[in-house]
């Protein structure tokens, strides 16, 4: 799939290798609502479909906001979704089979934290602000936020963000760990990592960033016994890659890092 799928407030854009997805609702800050909600879902599963795609960045539209959460001005837009126990921002209860990175701009709240938290990858503006500012509202976090954050930066530090619900800079976040990296222009960046990634060998770094994801929380015998399960799958694979090795390809470290 090549080009522009427009989809209304939420677009899926081919850009090489990557597939982007922009929610664009900036007279709401990118909030989400009950429609928008599935057309993130679409998006989410074209993207699953779309075997040129390799990985998915996900940011909002304009400067001021990646995502500020779900709309609270049509929060009855979102209530069948919750009864239904579908995840109210789409797909926040799925884990994708490829790599996702978030590009973040201005706002990135409440379950805007939680839709970037879903990707593996954070890239934001230095002037990013991040948080859960709706337990001021009493509205909790259901889109993964519990979970995730804990995982990112750990306990104490994702109850300090869970239980205070303030904002951070973008400079703390990333001194936590909860940010990749910060760029003047995320996307651009997202993009850029977008590439170098799907450069790489794809069913070796698919079979890594799976044991990682479905490890953590296991044991370390069971997940040193996950990990191994990819060996024989990924041996030819191998083999091929260490020969190019041997034949002077990478030396020095080239082509490492994206």
């Amino acid at each position: 799939m090549a080009g522009s799928q427009a989809v209304d407030e939420v677009r899926y854009d081919r850009v090489g290798a990557a597939a982007v997805l922009t929610i664009d609702r900036r007279h709401r800050r990118n909030a989400v609502d009950g429609p928008t909600a599935e057309k993130l879902l679409e998006g989410y599963n074209a993207f699953e479909a779309d075997e040129e795609a390799r990985v998915l960045v996900l940011t909002g539209a304009g400067s001021e906001a990646f995502c500020a959460g779900a709309d609270l001005k049509n929060l009855e837009s979102l209530g069948s979704r919750v009864l239904g126990g579908e995840a109210p921002l789409g797909f926040t209860r799925t884990t994708p089979t490829k790599p996702t990175i978030a590009a973040i701009n201005g706002w990135c709240l409440a379950g805007g934290l939680e839709l970037a938290l879903w990707c593996d990858l954070r890239i934001a503006h230095p002037d990013a602000q991040l948080g859960f500012p709706e337990r001021r509202w009493g509205v909790p976090l259901i889109d993964g936020g519990t979970q995730r954050l804990p995982r990112v930066v750990g306990m104490a530090r994702a109850l300090d963000l869970i239980l205070t619900g303030r904002i951070m800079h973008a400079l703390e976040a990333l001194d936590w760990g909860m940010l990749t990296e910060l760029d003047d222009d995320p996307l651009e960046r997202a993009l850029e990592i977008a590439q170098g990634l799907a450069s790489f060998p794809q069913q070796t770094m698919l079979a890594d960033r799976r044991a990682a994801i479905e490890g953590f929380g296991m044991s370390l015998e069971d997940g040193l016994a996950l990990e191994a399960k990819a060996g024989p799958e990924t041996l030819q694979a191998a083999v091929e890659g260490a020969n190019r090795f041997a034949g002077g390809e990478g030396r020095s470290g080239a082509g490492a890092g994206v």
